[in-house]
């Protein structure tokens, strides 16, 4: 309790290009720009695969695959092939993190829709993407959302590696208390990773509220 007073409570990390509001703005740019690029992706072809059916073992073999990659592994390497200076040593990695729990959750909602509601879409004349985004997307809605969820959080907690490139973020506090024995930082910078996470299950909490329909959310 006395290195969450110690790091709040010093009005040093309040202001500045080291402080709070900057650190935070930062990782939350990170965060978001790695999640689009990872939902761009994941999201089409999961609706896709999940709706042809084309492909499907190869997607979810290979997103089970990208789930195995060490994060931190893939920034060295990704410094090591383009070098430091961009965003893009930690982009790549987080992107890779992020695709795989979309892509899967979006392919098995659709999936699993029921085939009778399926059948019914195509006996009121519905066809092709009108059946995917007018009777399958809303019901495949819960594990869709649940996906992204899951997307955000893992970017989130994990875009403190943006530090070890010289990058800033919420991890600077963490990567530089580290190196200065400054555990108040290293504590109060793990305090602000954990309560944006908690930010953003809560953020998702209520989007699932606010798009889902009650009787799907219900049967869910």
């Amino acid at each position: 309790m006395n290195w969450l007073i110690d790091f709040f409570g010093n009005p040093d990390n309040w202001s500045g290009p080291d402080g709070i509001p900057v650190r935070l703005l930062q990782h939350v740019e990170f965060s978001v720009l790695a999640f689009l690029i990872a939902a761009l992706i994941a999201l089409p072809l999961g609706l896709w695969v999940g709706h042809t059916g084309r492909g499907a073992v190869l997607v979810v073999l290979s997103a089970n695959a990208a789930r195995a990659l060490p994060t931190l592994g893939l920034l060295v390497l990704v410094v090591l092939l383009i070098g430091v200076g961009t965003i893009w040593p930690v982009l790549i990695p987080l992107v890779a993190l992020a695709i795989p729990p979309i892509l899967v959750n979006t392919y098995e909602g659709v999936r699993g829709v029921d085939r009778d509601l399926r059948d019914a879409a195509y006996g009121m004349g519905l066809r092709g993407r009108q059946v995917l985004f007018r009777a399958l997307v809303p019901v495949a809605l819960p594990l869709i959302l649940l996906g992204l969820r899951l997307a955000a959080i893992q970017v989130v907690a994990t875009a403190t590696v943006a530090a070890y490139v010289g990058l800033g973020g919420l991890g600077r506090y963490i990567i530089d208390g580290l190196a200065t024995k400054d555990y108040p930082s290293v504590f109060g910078g793990a305090v602000l990773v954990v309560l944006l996470a908690l930010a953003v299950q809560f953020g998702f909490a209520l989007l699932n509220r606010v798009v889902v329909s009650p009787g799907v959310r219900q049967v869910r």
